[in-house]
């Protein structure tokens, strides 16, 4: 039996928008070029971030932060979730001025998530903190997860339902053919009637099959955990003016990452540490917590993600393709949008609409007729 969708890309995207298809009846097909969250999915930090979002993005973050809120009730996990919220530190009086003026935009759109808290507050929150700081920007119903944890319960719940798996399957060609979609692999041809680009750093090779040529860079962002410490943070801590993310994971170690990149070689999948970048995020988090100098670092790693010129992500219809559709381009903070992303591309291709705005996310921008 031919499904309805095929989705290319095993990752958080492409299950999220199978789950979503299936639940309403309609039959998917998933192609994985290697394994279920070998990439993006399964090595990204984790974050479940409204704070600080691009304006553009607010709408769907503040619609995906309720559906993780709820995600048990959608696959059945919990994707070992915590929200102990997520906070911008101001080092300095020019800092709080920036958060401030976030804040006021925020709330200009109409929002109310982002909230500016004074120092006895931070401190409150973050006892450990250097004792410098003045203040910072709150989003309290933010938090983190396990990426694997959820792409598993993702995977999990969607193949439960119906949906197939298809792991190890490279798309070599895809052409659409009369009234349906072929991909041809070592492995054979897949056919469906419509087609979900989710294929994550590798995206811009499906979109070029399908006629849209998109700036997508490829690049492997660096992350550093330490040695499992007593517990002494709650909250996601960033900086206003350094690059930082930093947490304590639910064992006790500390995961630090700061938007910092490996030396990738895309061809052959390998990065390469670059260690005078880690070093600076490793004195980024001493500045902050200068208690933490001595603690060890026992894991490095960098996965390979897809990044737009504008850092943000590609998502709906393809421009030049009938019933086709994009979801790519998450530049590194697609984590928390992905349960919404799904029901986006569910709804476009079901219903024609969607209920969220869109429009700044149109592969349109960069494809020019």
């Amino acid at each position: 039996m031919k499904p309805d969708v095929l989705i290319i890309g095993g990752g958080l995207m492409g299950f999220s928008v199978a789950l979503q298809l299936v639940k309403r009846g309609t039959r998917c097909k998933v192609l994985d070029k290697d394994s279920a969250g070998r990439h993006a999915s399964g090595v990204n930090a984790g974050g479940l971030r409204q704070l600080n979002r691009h304006p553009a993005e607010i709408p769907i973050s503040v619609a995906a932060a309720d559906m993780w809120h709820n995600i048990e009730s959608l696959v059945d996990s919990d994707c070992d979730t915590r929200f102990p919220g997520q906070i911008r530190v101001a080092e300095n009086a020019e800092d709080m001025q920036l958060l401030e003026e976030r804040a006021a935009m925020v709330r200009g759109l109409g929002f109310e998530h982002e909230e500016i808290i004074d120092r006895d507050e931070l401190y409150r929150l973050v006892p450990a903190l250097a004792p410098h700081c003045k203040g910072a920007l709150i989003c309290r119903n933010d938090g983190y997860g396990r990426p694997f944890h959820a792409l598993d319960a993702f995977r999990r719940k969607a193949l439960s339902l119906g949906v197939e798996y298809h792991a190890s399957v490279r798309a070599d060609a895809i052409e659409h053919n009369g009234n349906e979609w072929c991909v041809s692999s070592e492995k054979g041809e897949f056919r469906a009637p419509v087609l979900v680009n989710c294929a994550g750093a590798w995206a811009a090779r499906v979109a070029a099959a399908l006629g849209e040529s998109v700036p997508l860079k490829p690049g492997a962002p660096m992350l550093m955990i330490t040695e499992r410490l007593p517990r002494f943070i709650e909250p996601v801590i960033g900086a206003a003016s350094r690059k930082l993310s930093f947490k304590q994971m639910q064992n006790g170690t500390l995961l630090i990452g700061g938007a910092h990149m490996a030396e990738l070689d895309f061809e052959h999948q390998t990065t390469d540490m670059d260690w005078a970048k880690l070093a600076l995020s490793a004195r980024t988090v001493m500045a902050l917590f200068p208690q933490l100098e001595n603690v060890r670092i026992v894991r490095t790693w960098a996965g390979i993600e897809a990044f737009m010129p504008d850092n943000l992500p590609v998502i709906g219809r393809s421009s030049r393709s009938p019933y086709a559709y994009h979801a790519f381009g998450f530049s590194a903070h697609g984590f928390q949008l992905s349960p919404v992303v799904g029901k986006i591309i569910s709804q476009l291709i079901l219903d024609e609409r969607t209920e969220f705005p869109i429009e700044p996310f149109n592969i349109q921008r960069f494809c020019k007729r």
